[in-house]
């Protein structure tokens, strides 16, 4: 058996980040950009009113209570040439330029209008400045935006809206090819044939590519004979950018995709048994045209974890992410975790819950048992039990982290 470390640092050391291309704002959400984008103007383009009230001259409130002449009203996306001089003020709407004259807006709840609408009394003095939104105040022209590497969120993309920018320059989304390997898989919904069942790593793994990020490509399922795993790892390489198979790489008669990646990536694959439980035998490879392979072991629960530990940070790398893991962290054991010594790191499908000491705890394990795809479900971190006798209520142990929504018990 080779560590997990080992096995991440040969599927990860000859890995890069896929070529960027030009996206448009519409199609880059999530992806890292791969290019500087500077700042062609200001924001605020030009100073104007954060709050809906009047705006005026601060010095003429310096006494406090004060009557002013309102001399017009001005709303956003409005203009007027209208000079506020000493002793007037104007109505002015959030987001209006601010008027000529006027270094300062009061707000409707600070002020009172006369019934004819012609005075308004403000009720305290203002400060030069107060409720204005100055010119280059969130950006400057020539500021950086976008920096290779960033992540490309929700509010980075408005700050490039707004600066007239429809596409960017960034590493796209993988498209990911999932095939599962095995004479006795189906896709029927209906009644099956003695000896059949049905298919559930693919359908995992695509809905677990989707949740992550990336752009999954179902491939389908292939029989138990290497020309037909050759001709479904051939056909991926022409669509996608890698690809995951399950089934078929641990020591049984008919285990052919060890055999295959070795053909078509030979000294890039490598077969492995990693002292993981469950996940044990992986297999990886690089083809000669830079695609990875990934070949997960074929139980349900297996495959989910080789996807965490593997795939998905591979996958990361890919998309052009620095950092390419779930958050893993030190939580508190609220139930026993009891095993035996066996030379592998186990890892334990829990369901962990921040409590009222700020820690996070780990509530309850699932069943353990690669097969058991249900027990799983409820469950929102994966615990590393080191080897050894097991651990105690109240010790710590470090837990990678699948959902943080559910951390507060959302």
């Amino acid at each position: 058996m080779i560590s997990l470390g080992e096995a991440r640092q040969f599927v990860l050391q000859g890995l890069n980040p896929l070529a960027p291309v030009q996206l448009s704002l519409e199609d880059a959400l999530g992806c890292v950009g791969a290019e500087v984008v500077t700042a062609r103007e200001p924001s605020p383009r030009f100073a104007n009113s954060a709050m809906d009230g009047f705006a005026l001259r601060a010095v003429d409130t310096e006494g406090g209570s004060v009557r002013l002449q309102i001399t017009d009203a001005i709303f956003a996306g409005d203009f007027t040439s209208t000079h506020v001089g000493q002793g007037e003020a104007m109505r002015i709407m959030t987001g209006a330029p601010m008027p000529e004259g006027a270094d300062s807006v009061t707000m409707r709840e600070e002020a009172t209008t006369d019934s004819d609408g012609t005075t308004v009394l403000i009720q305290r003095a203002a400060r030069p400045g107060e409720f204005v939104r100055l010119v280059g105040e969130d950006i400057t022209v020539g500021q950086a935006l976008v920096k290779p590497g960033n992540h490309l969120s929700p509010a980075l993309l408005g700050v490039l809206a707004s600066q007239g920018v429809t596409s960017v320059l960034a590493h796209p989304r993988p498209r990911v090819g999932v095939l599962s390997t095995g004479n006795e898989l189906s896709d029927a919904s209906g009644e099956l044939a003695p000896s059949k069942i049905r298919d559930s790593n693919r359908p995992s793994l695509l809905a677990s590519l989707s949740q992550s990020g990336f752009t999954p490509v179902d491939l389908g399922i292939v029989g138990d004979t290497p020309d037909e795993i050759r001709a479904a790892f051939l056909q991926g390489v022409h669509e996608c950018d890698a690809i995951i198979s399950t089934g078929g790489v641990s020591v049984g008669d008919a285990d052919f995709v060890k055999s295959v990646l070795a053909e078509l990536c030979g000294e890039n694959a490598s077969s492995m048994q990693v002292a993981i439980r469950p996940g044990k035998p992986f297999a990886f490879g690089v083809a000669p045209s830079g695609t990875p392979f990934f070949g997960l072991a074929g139980n349900p629960v297996s495959t989910l974890v080789g996807f965490e530990l593997f795939v998905r940070p591979a996958l990361r790398l890919l998309a052009g992410f620095k950092e390419l893991d779930r958050p893993t962290i030190n939580m508190v054991l609220e139930c026993p975790m009891p095993r035996r010594r066996d030379g592998k790191l186990h890892l334990v499908h829990v369901v962990a819950r921040v409590q009222d000491d700020g820690r996070v705890h780990i509530e309850s394990a699932a069943r353990q048992a690669s097969h058991l795809l249900s027990a799983i479900t409820e469950t929102n971190a994966i615990a590393m039990v080191p080897d050894g006798e097991g651990l105690d209520v109240g010790q710590m142990v470090p837990a990678m982290i699948l959902d943080s929504n559910q951390l507060n018990g959302a």
